[in-house]
């Protein structure tokens, strides 16, 4: 049975066992809101892929997308010997270390909610796995992806080469076709929406832009533009014209006493992730929203304003933030937020590594109370 949810959060914990630099992390306590810190490398970027991760299920292409962005691919020789690169699932693991009863496991500490992931080769097949993937040349040395929740399962097969690749039958339970797989991924995930560390494209703002026009959740995104420039009066998302075809679509903001409007690019990439951070809180209602180096490019001076925007937001439109930062003055911010807004439930994680292992070292809101009064590095 799926572990109970008492303060409306989808994750009010977290343990993380095996995912790729993580042999075992235990976070107590998360927030409506949380901030990660610690060193470079420590692990922060992947407790946001966890909970990515967590939140799809374990969709096919969630994995893909961590591998893609983290540049893990292999690859071998097509039947044309050419290269042909596909997603290296082994990095997933810890070490790439891919052993059976090793699996993957992401979620609450008591375990009631955990999603499970194994790469197994045929030798641990079950025999109805032997039969779903016996049209895969077993001279490609193909392993198939087990994946858990709730007791259900399904696998994901991936070769060793590219030889014979795509199979025609694969990835599903039931032995539906690879090509059908993200439609047919019927365990009930959580929307997560990402941004950072660089600059949201164009196409993901016109994507958030999209679900939030002409509604009460458009000035959110107003809100945070303003936090950077007061100026600015209106902000739409427009399509190729005579002056920008193709280009796609661009956001434009009405500046006040400019008659013309002007791109919102030309103010700066700090105002545009402020737009971006506004627009992804209103887009992700009942989800996740996981920012990368969430500091990066807004000025210290609205620090503060910032978060008591994203504390607020996120509790209106009941999201599940959780941000990465390396920034003192973006902690101090947030510690300032926090203690005003204490009724909204935060929190503070800074990770460690000790040895081999990642430790979380979690602040109260007392901590974060002195954090803010007497500016006390805590990265």
């Amino acid at each position: 049975m799926p572990a109970e949810n008492t303060n409306g959060l989808h994750l009010s914990d977290l343990s993380v066992r095996n995912f790729r630099g993580i042999e075992h992390l235990r976070i107590a306590r998360l927030g409506r809101v949380t901030l990660l810190a610690g060193r470079n490398g420590v692990g922060k970027t992947t407790v946001l892929d966890a909970i990515r991760v967590h939140a799809a299920r374990g969709h096919p292409n969630v994995l893909r997308s961590v591998l893609n962005r983290h540049e893990e691919l292999a690859t071998a020789p097509d039947d044309d010997l050419a290269p042909a690169a596909f997603p290296d699932y082994a990095a997933l693991f810890r070490g790439r270390h891919t052993a059976p009863g090793q699996p993957i496991v992401i979620g609450p500490r008591s375990g009631g909610d955990d999603l499970r992931i194994e790469l197994l080769k045929p030798e641990a097949w079950s025999p109805d796995q032997q039969v779903l993937f016996d049209d895969l040349s077993r001279d490609n040395d193909v392993r198939a992806l087990k994946i858990t929740f709730h007791n259900n399962e399904k696998w994901v097969a991936e070769p060793s080469s590219g030889r014979n690749w795509p199979p025609r039958q694969s990835a599903l339970s039931q032995g539906e076709p690879w090509t059908r797989v993200r439609d047919r991924w019927d365990w009930p995930r959580i929307e997560c929406e990402s941004l950072g560390p660089g600059l949201a494209s164009n196409s993901k703002l016109a994507r958030f832009w999209d679900s939030v026009a002409l509604t009460s959740k458009e000035d959110l995104s107003l809100e945070a533009l303003r936090l950077a420039n007061g100026g600015i009066e209106r902000v739409a998302i427009v399509g190729d014209g005579p002056r920008c075809r193709g280009r796609g679509r661009r956001v434009i903001v009405k500046l006040r006493d400019y008659p013309d409007p002007v791109p919102l690019a030309s103010l700066g990439d700090g105002i545009t992730r402020l737009f971006a951070a506004g627009l992804a809180l209103a887009a992700s209602r009942g989800g996740y929203l996981v920012v990368d180096e969430v500091e990066n490019g807004i000025h210290y001076s609205v620090q503060q304003e910032f978060w008591s925007m994203v504390l607020h937001a996120a509790n209106q439109h009941d999201v599940q933030v959780l941000a990465t930062t390396h920034s003192n003055d973006c902690l101090t911010g947030f510690a300032r937020a926090a203690a005003d807004l204490d009724q909204i439930e935060s929190a503070y994680v800074r990770l460690e590594r000790i040895g081999h292992q990642v430790k979380a070292v979690e602040y109260t809101k007392e901590d974060l109370y002195t954090v803010a009064e007497q500016g006390i590095e805590a990265r």
